[in-house]
């Protein structure tokens, strides 16, 4: 059996930084220079920056970003009672954040080919309570936001674009997270965009709405010690800021890097029996977060199998995400739920692979043989394999 290729890692935050290493340090000494550490002008440069690149008119920078997803909310004004409507197959943070401030929230099934939300369920639980939307663009794949944009406006509701995953993908002919009221952004390390530590970004192009997010993110207050409403501490700190900067100039590159690796990896798995590999929706693009495949119940072992295989190979894995969040114990108390087959399905069904910008085809050659090992043999055999 062939040996995993050095360096076989779900994420290489490592072998990125190094390929930037010389931007990264200028950009740090800048801020450690100048004495100023919280918000300050490196951060204003990066909110300018980070609204251009998008195509909004404000971007905020913020402390995470489950920070971003709840000062959503309290900019919109929701109070304890309202609901939400958002997918059941995400990362707990979507309805955890509504859930914090007494918000409802309520799950609506997913597309089971992009995992995004799916608007005829979204439109079944549209209730007098209902006050906003919130579509995830799940593992890099813009949401279908037509649809639930044009509900939206019939219901008289907001629309708050969970962008965490997918920053830089496009729907139509506009970045993911400008179309709603407002947009969330996650700077998470591993993410496409990842700073070196927490980070979050909320944008809108409503003045009113960026000047209370604004408030709200610096403990309810236009000026020092003058408190208008009751906020939070959630700043983007400039060390932070100025990492996200020299990486903003390279999230191009990096998105083409992962989109190659992916398109790599369809090439490799092609006609794979028990697979369903990634789907491209029409008139968007995927970002490719992660790059998660599908794992069909009729082969021997099912995902978990494949899964214990590749990590017997020296390959990491991960289940993004193993229980869908209408069955997890913290939303108990938001019930009852309803079964929601697709998001359950997918629960059962996930794995990603490795996917990062530093990705190698010596790497993704090995991962899909042992891939293909696996599932070709256990079909034949009837039963799992081991390595």
């Amino acid at each position: 059996m062939a040996e995993a290729p050095p360096g076989l890692q779900m994420v290489d935050l490592v072998g990125q930084y190094r390929a930037i290493r010389e931007e990264i340090l200028a950009a740090i000494e800048e801020v450690l220079e100048s004495g100023q550490f919280i918000r300050g002008p490196v951060v204003a440069r990066l909110e300018e920056e980070l609204a251009s690149y998008l195509g909004c008119r404000f971007a905020l920078g913020v402390g995470n970003g489950t920070d971003a997803l709840q000062l959503a909310y309290m900019a919109l004004g929701l109070k304890p009672g309202d609901e939400v409507i958002v997918p059941a197959f995400t990362f707990v943070a979507t309805a955890e954040a509504a859930a914090l401030l007494g918000i409802r929230p309520v799950f609506a099934d997913i597309d089971p080919r992009t995992f995004n939300l799916d608007p005829a369920s979204v439109e079944a639980r549209i209730s007098p309570r209902t006050r906003a939307i919130v579509p995830v663009h799940l593992f890099g794949q813009a949401a279908d936001l037509a649809p639930l944009l044009e509900l939206a406006e019939r219901h008289r509701l907001f629309v708050i674009e969970d962008n965490a995953q997918a920053i830089g993908a496009i729907y139509r002919d506009r970045k993911t997270g400008t179309f709603g009221h407002i947009g969330c952004l996650s700077f998470f390390p591993s993410k496409n965009l990842g700073a070196y530590g927490d980070g979050g970004a909320v944008l809108t192009d409503d003045p009113a709405l960026h000047e209370r997010l604004s408030m709200l993110a610096n403990h309810g207050a236009r000026r020092k010690y003058y408190h208008e409403l009751i906020g939070v501490n959630s700043r983007l700190d400039a060390l932070q800021a100025a990492i996200l900067r020299v990486k903003l100039r390279h999230l191009d590159a990096y998105t083409r890097a992962r989109q190659e690796a992916a398109a790599r990896y369809d090439a490799l798995l092609a006609d794979c029996p028990g697979l369903t590999l990634p789907y491209r929706a029409p008139k968007r693009t995927h970002v490719f977060h992660q790059y998660t495949i599908r794992v069909h119940p009729d082969v021997p072992g099912g995902r978990d199998g494949l899964q214990r295989y590749l990590q017997q190979r020296g390959i990491p894995t991960a289940i993004y995400y193993p229980v869908p969040l209408h069955q997890l114990p913290a939303f108990a108390d938001f019930g009852p739920h309803d079964t929601l087959p697709e998001a359950e399905k997918a629960a059962r069904e996930v794995l990603s692979l490795p996917m990062h910008t530093e990705l190698t085809p010596e790497q993704q050659a090995y991962i899909a043989d042992a891939i293909r090992t696996y599932v070709e043999t256990a079909q034949r055999t009837g039963r799992p394999l081991e390595a």
